[in-house]
């Protein structure tokens, strides 16, 4: 029997069922267990326990985001290698995602509310930059990687010192969204003009600071 070939509605109705698990449905299922585990259980004041638990939802919609924009990148991928790639990637981050979230209700406050508007945005900004050639694609996942990578440095400076769980988490996530970019290099990524680099750092600043509070 011939291999099924999947089209492109196949994909996309695959890729709306994907946004409709990350977004409604139960906390998703990691490969690997949560960094913060192995950390005893932090001793937070109220003022601490509510800075960590913002910081961690936006660590949150960020994973939200990044899960849409791999989807909606390997939904416009023109080589099926790529497509594939990105396909994994997603799945990679989805151990971020289920750490960020359990995270966040354990500090005892809530994901963002706007995450449908990052799932939904991400995924459209993924899709564009799909269709502008897989080696852009990869250039602009090298680089989302390389920012975020920045973000999380700075969300461990500003952490409370108390809150090792969290430290911990972001810890590991820094290491792995560091060997996304560098695989997306090796797989020959595009250097992107600085203007769009500019581009990605403003509209990652107002989806930081919005699920900050909301």
């Amino acid at each position: 029997m011939d291999e099924r070939r999947f089209s492109f509605l196949d994909h996309l109705v695959g890729q709306i069922d994907q946004a409709l698990h990350i977004l409604a449905g139960p906390a998703p299922r990691v490969q690997r267990e949560s960094p913060a585990i192995e950390k005893n259980q932090a001793d937070l004041s109220a003022p601490e326990r509510a800075l960590a638990g913002r910081l961690m939802r936006v660590n949150h919609a960020g994973e939200i985001a990044a899960q849409a924009l791999y989807q909606g990148q390997a939904l416009t991928a023109r080589l099926p290698t790529i497509r594939l790639a990105m396909e994994q990637a997603a799945r990679e981050e989805t151990d971020h995602l289920g750490w960020t979230q359990q995270r966040v209700h354990q500090l005892g406050t809530h994901t963002s509310y706007l995450n449908p508007v990052w799932y939904a945005g991400s995924f459209l900004i993924g899709a564009v930059n799909g269709l502008m050639g897989d080696k852009w694609s990869l250039g602009f996942l090298a680089e989302t990687e390389h920012q975020v990578v920045e973000h999380l440095h700075e969300h461990l400076t500003r952490l409370p010192q108390a809150d090792g769980e969290s430290r911990a988490i972001l810890q590991q996530m820094q290491a792995d969204e560091a060997q996304h970019a560098t695989v997306a290099l090796a797989s020959g990524a595009e250097g992107l003009p600085w203007p769009v680099k500019l581009w990605m750092r403003a509209t990652s600043k107002i989806m930081t600071r919005v699920a900050f509070w909301i």
